[in-house]
């Protein structure tokens, strides 16, 4: 038997138990979890513990992973938007140009950790610190609801466009030479439809998770055979299976696998040393600079035609450092271009970002409220067509969800309410088909902060919500109570606990379509047919 193995086993074990007690002390702080993996990384190696193979291996699969959900999640029509690509190329090349700058001037300083940069190098560092969180800009806009709203698809399509950046880099940095057998891999784009199919046959559960592993990492695997770097096959399959509704459901079904392998990653940035006081310092003031990337972002934003509201929260989420960062801090210091101590640095610098801006967006419409007059000034005149105010006219009811049971809502209410009736859908294929069928629908997303505070209410005085997620309907209540709608809320649910908890909210009647459609089909049968029992 193998001590050596068991023994790499058991250490194994302690990392995972050093990163669920530090995860779990940063969450009841408000802090993202990996916050707590890089410090049990921190203490494990002052500790005298090393990263081994496993942990390596572990690292690898998250991030592989990481880059096949991003491609599946890539929406092509949205990056096209000007102030989404122009924004992320514009601000990439300031940041790069500005940080680079800055960290080459310090190089002729007498600290020690500057010393000796050369220009390669310290754009090389400003080029890792000109990405921010996926990870972190998600988990906060899912905890506020607010994935859907604009501020929220123009802060995530910027991310896509820095993920894209940071893959391009991955991929000239192996310094690997495609072969002539690469070619072949074109012959995947018409194999798209077969494996959209593939997906759709294997239903959901384990087997829709196996399915999406295999294309990840077969995906990576062919594009290695081909000389090519295997992060890149796993995003652009991702990628060529994007754009259905599976392709939403398998990326949220690898969403817990993604982040528990990449606790391994960040564990493993900390087993890189305990920083220094000098590299401590080096960190704070990277943290600070970070408040000049967010004011870049908004000024970016405004200037593209977007709202200050709009602009504000989407550099808020913005703002802080990323995990791609450290992906490419990490190569540069397996290439020996940058030194293991600036991988501490910005690892460290990241940690302080992501406190600074958990601290803030879980402020960020109190900050928007105190700067508003401020901010406005910035404003374009121009807006664009989705940043707008919108007018219901003289709508006096509104119904939220025109799919069969709110379409049939609104085919009864039609005769008390005639023209004072308006259905939302935020599905455009739902609306087109609804207004095909002559009633007055417009595109609207009750989970978007923004569509209620660009609502102009005018007469309304009862909303409707029939809305397939109840935890979707109680954040649509919040947002509404939020702007202080005066009128009648009334909603359906499909389970008895979200009764009293969408009653308490606010909401003045819930109805309870499952209870009723049983009651309903059984006094069907009663008046349909005659069952004489014994």
């Amino acid at each position: 038997m193998d001590l050596t193995l068991i023994a790499a086993h058991f250490s194994d074990i302690t990392w995972i138990l050093f990163a669920l007690i530090f995860g779990l002390l940063v969450t009841y702080i408000s802090l993202p979890p990996m916050v707590g993996y890089l410090i049990a990384g921190f203490i494990l190696s002052a500790i005298g513990m090393q990263g081994g193979e496993t942990l390596n291996a572990v690292a690898e699969i998250g991030v592989t992973i990481l880059l096949f959900s991003i491609g599946l999640k890539l929406n092509i029509k949205d990056l096209l938007r000007t102030e989404i690509w122009a924004v992320s190329v514009i601000h990439m090349l300031v940041t790069s140009v500005v940080f680079g700058t800055f960290v080459f001037a310090m190089s002729f300083t007498a600290m020690q950790v500057f010393a000796g940069l050369s220009v390669y190098e310290s754009i090389l560092i400003a080029f890792a610190l000109s990405f921010s969180s996926t990870v972190f800009a998600v988990k906060t806009l899912d905890e506020k609801g607010e994935m859907s709203s604009l501020h929220g698809k123009i802060a995530i399509g910027v991310l896509i466009m820095q993920d894209l950046f940071a893959v391009i880099f991955l991929t000239v940095s192996s310094g690997k030479v495609p072969s002539y057998w690469a070619l072949l891999l074109f012959l995947l784009i018409p194999l798209r439809p077969l494996l959209i199919k593939l997906l759709k046959q294997v239903g959901h559960g384990e087997l829709l998770i196996l399915t999406g592993m295999l294309m990840a990492f077969g995906g990576a695997a062919l594009f290695d055979l081909a000389g090519v770097k295997a992060d890149l096959g796993a995003l652009l399959l991702g990628i060529l299976l994007s754009g259905n509704n599976k392709s939403d459901e398998l990326a949220k079904s690898l969403l817990a696998f993604k982040e528990v392998f990449l606790v391994a990653f960040f564990l493993g940035v900390g087993f890189n040393g305990v920083p220094s006081v000098i590299a401590a310092a080096t960190a704070i003031v990277l943290a600070v600079l970070m408040l000049g990337k967010s004011y870049l972002f908004f000024r970016l934003f405004t200037q593209f035609k977007l709202r200050g509201r709009t602009s504000f929260l989407a550099s808020l989420s913005l703002s802080n450092y990323s995990e791609f960062g450290l992906i490419v801090s990490f190569i540069g210091v397996t290439y020996g271009w940058m030194s293991g101590e600036w991988l501490v640095i910005i690892a460290l610098a990241l940690s302080i970002t992501f406190t600074m801006s958990s601290l803030a967006n879980t402020r960020a419409h109190r900050f928007y409220a105190v700067l508003e007059n401020y901010l406005y000034k910035y404003e374009s005149i121009e807006r664009l067509p989705d940043d707008k105010p919108i007018d219901v006219k003289d709508a006096q009811v509104l119904i939220f969800g025109m799919g069969r049971v709110g379409s049939g809502v609104y085919d009864t209410l039609l005769g008390q309410y005639g023209e004072s009736l308006l259905g939302i859908d935020y599905d455009k294929l739902v609306v087109n088909r609804n207004i095909e069928k002559g009633r007055k629908v417009i595109l609207g997303d009750a989970t978007d902060y923004d569509f209620w505070e660009r609502l102009r209410p005018g007469a309304v005085k009862l909303i409707l919500l029939d809305m397939p997620n109840e935890k979707e309907a109680l954040a649509a209540v919040n947002m509404i109570k939020r702007n202080n709608y005066p009128g009648l809320l009334a909603a359906t649910v499909k389970h008895d606990d979200y009764v009293q908890r969408l009653e308490a909210a606010g909401v003045d009647a819930v109805f309870n379509v499952y209870a009723s459609v049983g009651a309903g089909f059984a006094t069907h049968v009663s008046d349909k047919l005659s069952v004489t029992l014994d």
